[in-house]
């Protein structure tokens, strides 16, 4: 258990052989999740060479020019790929434009199923080459990692092992390399990323370039979320929480701005946002439900709910 409530947990243990090992994962991050809703989650599969590659190609994309970077903003497809500018995006009932651009990678899929998922195509950059091989593979390690996070989540709902995996297999994920450039005047009202849950069903945080992500706790005080460097942060999302009847936690969380010494720095941040194919039901599950925690949400798809949560944070009209 860290000092400030953000529970450790070792996705080895789920993939070895020992069956007390892997049950011991399942209660772990189930109680972690029900309780404060994140893990800090170590033996993921993303290597150090792949985070370092990344970051770099991450730094060099939004050094470029404006110019140049606005050649890949795509209208017309709500930002679900390639860049978005700066200040576009706020949270849930807020005004201000959050203190950030960013960039989206979306889902990889064959060739001969791109009909069936109608997902954007991915927009390649020219003038960083390896920002887009880092993207992809960095990419496909979250998704393998977030598979098995969900099945030890499955176990622990009672649910079989591999439930979530046909629902994410090709799914809407997202991988969102963000920028938060130097504090240059006092911020109107706007921080970081404003206070707000995730809409998707689980994020993979891969560590960011500096603090300032903090979680609000049950109590009510707000936690800095302080990682290893070779840990993810995963939290749970509102698709989970509503899936769940509320029983695994959506915590609303937040990037602060640092102190007024470190407004000359910038701050880079890379989660992934995983998301199931768009008919995925969201309808809570029966054994979510009893007397004591009566169904508390409406019946939805997961595309339905993706689009109302869009349109609130201001990505799309």
């Amino acid at each position: 258990m860290k000092q400030n409530g953000i529970p450790s947990v070792d996705l080895n243990d789920f993939l070895s052989d020992d069956p007390i090992r892997k049950q011991k994962f399942v209660n772990e991050i189930g109680r972690a999740y029900e309780d404060i809703g994140f893990v800090a989650l170590k033996g993921h599969f993303l290597s150090d060479c792949l985070v370092s590659d990344l970051y770099k190609s991450v730094k060099e994309f939004f050094s470029l020019p404006v110019e140049t970077k606005e050649k890949y903003e795509i209208e017309g497809i709500g930002g679900q790929r390639g860049y978005t500018s700066f200040g576009k995006e706020h949270a849930k009932d807020k005004k201000e434009g959050d203190l950030k651009e960013f960039w989206h990678f979306g889902q990889y899929v064959d060739e001969s199923e791109k009909q069936k998922y109608n997902y954007p195509e991915n927009v390649e950059v020219s003038e960083v080459p390896e920002f887009n091989t880092a993207g992809k593979e960095a990419y496909q390690q979250l998704e393998k990692t977030g598979i098995y996070v969900l099945r030890a989540l499955a176990i622990y709902l009672g649910l079989d092992e591999f439930y979530f995996d046909d629902k994410v297999k090709n799914g809407n994920s997202i991988l969102r390399p963000i920028h938060y450039p130097p504090i240059k005047e006092e911020p109107k009202g706007a921080v970081r990323a404003g206070a707000h849950g995730d809409i998707n069903l689980i994020t993979l945080l891969m560590g960011a370039s500096a603090g300032g992500l903090q979680v609000l706790r049950k109590d009510g005080v707000w936690v800095d979320a302080l990682p290893q460097p070779d840990e993810l942060v995963i939290n749970v999302g509102d698709m989970l929480s509503r899936h769940t009847n509320n029983k695994l936690k959506s915590t609303i969380h937040r990037v602060i701005n640092p102190p007024r010494e470190e407004w000359d720095k910038p701050r880079y941040s890379i989660p992934f946002f995983m998301h199931p194919v768009s008919e995925m039901k969201l309808n809570v599950l029966e054994n979510c439900v009893d007397d004591q925690h009566p169904k508390q949400f409406e019946d939805i798809t997961a595309g339905e709910f993706l689009t109302q949560r869009l349109r609130e944070i201001g990505l799309i009209k």
